[in-house]
């Protein structure tokens, strides 16, 4: 299996984390044509905000975050080569969006500013996504408007049906839902991720369907 099938994979594996923006992505399967055109969508410090802002929804801990597995460049090449033209526009305005708001409360660049500050402008920008998509949902219904995947069951028919599905998905995008989907993909997508954020045996062996895990230990790869 190569990296464009696990992400694809563990998009499905992630179900109700992900946003309907992302999901119907992946039931296109990325077949748009955003990669027309696209090679100068995002600037060198475009690039330098997608890593921190990575860094910030999965920083170091016991193991390495999200700078450390590259999810910043990750995350430019899904918005240039995957994602329809409505959602790069709504991404690449929520970018600017952000460094502006550092920029107003900080008088520094998203960069620049403490791991902190980074979780407060960005725990703000949450909110705001989160009222929105309420407010998009009184308008439109829970069906076509939320922005998380119903249940595991939806997500495994979507797989079966997916023409019936893309409809479903086809939805406002969001900044930050997109920003935070990504992230998750690219750092469990990772090497970092899938051999250090996840317990991983090289050669198993063998499948063992249902494994008790032990308190503190981490999720198997």
């Amino acid at each position: 299996m190569d990296r464009r099938d696990a992400v694809k994979s563990f998009a499905f594996l992630m179900g109700g984390a992900l946003s309907a923006t992302t999901i119907g992505v992946f039931l296109e399967g990325c077949g748009n044509d955003s990669k027309k055109g696209n090679a100068n969508l995002f600037s060198a410090d475009h690039e330098k905000i997608l890593a921190e802002l990575a860094d910030t929804i999965i920083p170091d801990t016991k193991t390495p975050g999200a700078k450390a597995a590259g999810v910043g460049p990750f995350i430019a090449m899904m918005i240039r080569d995957c994602y329809p033209e409505p959602a790069r526009e709504e991404f690449l305005r929520g970018l600017n969006d952000l460094e502006e708001r550092a920029d107003k409360k900080f008088s520094k660049s998203f960069v620049a500013i403490t791991p902190a500050q980074r979780i407060e402008l960005l725990n703000v920008i949450r909110d705001e996504t989160v009222a929105s998509q309420k407010a998009d949902e009184e308008k439109t219904g829970p069906a076509k408007s939320t922005d998380n995947i119903s249940t595991p069951k939806s997500a495994k028919e979507d797989l079966t049906k997916p023409m019936a599905a893309k409809e479903r998905y086809q939805e406002k995008p969001y900044f930050f839902a997109i920003a935070r989907d990504l992230t998750l993909l690219g750092y469990f997508t990772s090497e970092i991720g899938a051999t250090q954020a996840y317990e991983y045996v090289a050669i198993p062996g063998r499948y063992d369907g249902c494994v008790d895990l032990k308190p503190g230990q981490r999720v198997w790869a």
